[in-house]
């Protein structure tokens, strides 16, 4: 019997052994996990930064102007003082009309006067000796009014004559009493100030009488009345353009009717 296929079949045998698997001679390599993706990283735009807007100063308002109001047409009478006439009388001459309406006195009690008991016993007094040294008392009849001084002079005002001044003096002297006080003497009475008002029966341009007086003082914007130092009588008028007059100055009602006369010649020169 022939060995050939016996050969064949051996040969063939060993060829498949010897060979190595397929997958025998590929190295096995460890099993790579794929690299993770690159994240991208997306950067958000910025937004725009928002405009801000100056701060503008507004302008200051507009002044409104205020309508004028309209003018009213005054009426002028014919007979009222032309520019350049100072006087024009309104009654007869010599129709003056003044009376005395105020006198102020001084006296001494002669004895000193305890004006702190006075103003804690009186209702009718007024005392501070921080602001003013004098006691301040109010007579009701007559209506008048005193300062009392701890000396024991007395400055009284408000009487509008000689009588109701002496009736004052005597209420002070009575009230003297409720808290112990005894005046024995009478006093003297002696006048300060004799002021009056009235009436001189003219019209008068106060610009004219201040441009053509002497020792006058005229501020329309300040006070109506003109102020006229009457140096001769030594009294100071108050004129108005209404023929309104107050003197102050002097002492005695026949030294306030001088100086009455004195003034309206003195303006009836003025041309």
């Amino acid at each position: 019997m022939s060995m050939a296929p016996f050969g064949n079949f051996a040969k063939k045998l060993i060829g498949r052994f010897s060979q190595k698997p397929a997958s025998a001679s590929k190295k096995t390599t460890p099993s790579k996990k794929p690299a993770p993706k690159p994240v991208k990283v997306v950067k958000s735009k910025p937004k725009p930064a928002k405009k801000i807007k100056p701060i503008v100063a507004k302008p200051a308002p507009k002044p409104v102007k205020k309508r004028a109001a309209p003018i009213k047409h005054v009426a002028v009478r014919k007979e009222s003082l032309p520019e350049t006439r100072a006087v024009r009388e309104t009654k007869p001459p010599g129709g003056t009309d003044i009376q005395v309406v105020n006198i102020v006195v001084s006296t001494n009690l002669e004895h000193a006067i305890p004006l702190e008991k006075m103003a804690a016993t009186l209702s009718n007094t007024e005392y501070n000796p921080e602001q003013f040294p004098g006691l301040v008392i109010r007579i009701k009849d007559p209506k008048t009014s005193a300062l009392i001084f701890s000396s024991g002079n007395v400055v009284c005002t408000g009487a509008r004559s000689m009588q109701k001044v002496e009736e004052s003096i005597a209420k002070i002297i009575e009230s003297l009493e409720k808290i112990g006080i005894k005046i024995k003497i009478k006093p003297k009475i002696h006048i300060q100030n004799m002021v009056a008002s009235g009436s001189i029966g003219m019209d008068l341009n106060l610009n004219v009488l201040a441009m053509k007086l002497d020792n006058t003082e005229y501020e329309p914007e300040q006070f109506p009345g003109l102020v006229y130092k009457l140096m001769e009588a030594k009294a100071t008028f108050l004129l108005f353009s209404n023929g309104k007059v107050v003197c102050t100055g002097t002492k005695s009602e026949e030294e306030v009717h001088n100086a009455l006369r004195m003034l309206v010649e003195n303006l009836k020169r003025i041309k």
